[in-house]
């Protein structure tokens, strides 16, 4: 198997494409559709993460079928979160967003690949951590976000087990004349 990984063109066909692998990731892991409050980011997904010069997309295609497989988002921290004020702004955090990837392309490394990619894109985009936030009620998702570097900011306790982490930035050697942010890996 060979994955082609680029960042998402603002090409309606394929944002509808990208849109409709989100919402049924999002109903395999959590159980749910839309909900407005939090999936403003995916019906707009021009303005949070394909216009904003330090956000990006990325989307993981199989060569040969051309089927989506993983998405991730990285953009600017943009949560008022009142007991993070004092640790992240918009200007130093990045944060990781709708990291999914098809049942069929797990534990075969495409999650870590992914993200390695957000983050040599935060790294280059002058980015100095990375926030995000799981839920302990998804199978290995802190294990994972563990695994990448990430320390709980705060265990929030609350009823949808929410963990809030944060990571220092690390830069990823990659090397620009191979391809501008296309990266394909054998599996």
């Amino acid at each position: 198997m060979k994955l082609i990984i680029k960042e998402l063109a603002n090409d309606a066909n394929e944002i509808k494409k990208v849109q409709e692998f989100l919402f049924k990731q999002i109903k395999i892991a959590f159980g749910y559709g839309y909900v407005p409050e939090w999936h403003q980011d995916i019906i707009k997904i021009d303005e949070y993460y394909i216009n904003p010069n330090r956000n990006n997309f990325f989307v993981a295609y199989d060569e040969k079928t051309s089927d989506i497989i993983a998405t991730i988002g990285i953009r600017s921290y943009d949560k008022d979160f009142p007991e993070f004020r004092h640790l992240y702004s918009k200007d130093k955090t990045s944060s990781i967003w709708r990291l999914f990837v098809d049942s069929r392309y797990r534990r075969c490394g495409v999650a870590s690949k992914m993200f390695n990619i957000a983050e040599n894109f935060a790294f280059e985009s002058n980015y100095d951590e990375i926030y995000l936030h799981t839920h302990k009620n998804l199978d290995g998702a802190l294990e994972f976000w563990t695994k990448m570097g990430f320390i709980v900011a705060l265990d929030s306790n609350d009823e949808l087990e929410t963990v809030h982490m944060d990571k220092q930035i690390q830069g990823l050697e990659i090397d620009s004349q191979s391809s501008v942010f296309q990266y394909a890996i054998k599996l």
